[in-house]
């Protein structure tokens, strides 16, 4: 056999085996850079595995009592918006079901009462300030999810310093990535508010009170 035969069977091979895997629904892990150091003990790091599922999240929201007033005003149904932090948090070693709180608490149960329209696809108050600022505006709820996720990992991951792949994922749409600095300053949910990501010294525990409200509804025991 020539030398030419044997790279095309080579090629043949490969391309045979990574279509079967694809097939068994196995797919490539993301580059999400080293896992995060152990948490101390009643913490709970951004950077991890989402310990809800998508379906658990959107029962806990549709089921939760009392409802809070107002439309729910996302631009996509929350079962498809549950799909997308858990699926971006994946992408990028962020817990995406944590994410998906700190969107509950930032949009006021997507009913997007404050400076943040629905229409903007912002979840995260992403460019608003308390002084006012320019809130970022996303062309769909993906890139909207997308984009909080990115931040998070500015501020959970120290190799992640620059917005760009890699160390990402996916192309950067986070506008405000450049502006965390340094890169991993705040790698628990416990450190964000007090200047990170937002001044609230109440920001973090009612993110924490509210996922742990989410996990016990789901019969899921709190790491933390």
């Amino acid at each position: 056999m020539t030398t030419c035969r044997v790279h095309r069977l080579a090629i043949l091979i490969a391309v045979l085996t990574l279509s079967a895997l694809l097939a068994a629904g196995c797919r490539p892990r993301p580059a999400a850079g080293p896992p995060p150091p152990p948490a101390a003990p009643g913490t709970l790091t951004v950077r991890g595995p989402a310990l809800a599922t998508a379906a658990q999240l959107t029962a806990w929201f549709n089921g939760r009592q009392p409802q809070p007033s107002g439309a729910y005003g996302a631009t996509v149904a929350v079962a498809t918006l549950t799909q997308y932090f858990v699926e971006e948090g994946n992408f990028e070693g962020i817990r995406g079901d944590v994410a998906f709180i700190q969107s509950i608490l930032e949009t006021g149960w997507f009913r997007f009462g404050g400076s943040v329209p629905g229409w903007k696809n912002n979840f995260a108050g992403i460019g608003a300030t308390d002084s006012g600022g320019t809130p970022a505006a996303f062309p769909d709820a993906r890139t909207g999810v997308r984009a909080q996720i990115q931040h998070l990992r500015a501020y959970a991951d120290p190799a992640a310093t620059s917005c760009t792949v890699p160390p990402l994922r996916f192309a950067c749409v986070d506008p405000r990535f450049h502006l965390v600095s340094p890169k991993g300053k705040a790698p628990t949910w416990n450190q964000m508010g007090n200047g990170n990501w937002a001044t609230s010294t109440t920001y973090a525990p009612r993110i924490l009170q509210l996922y742990r409200e989410m996990l016990t509804y789901n019969g899921i025991p709190a790491p933390f």
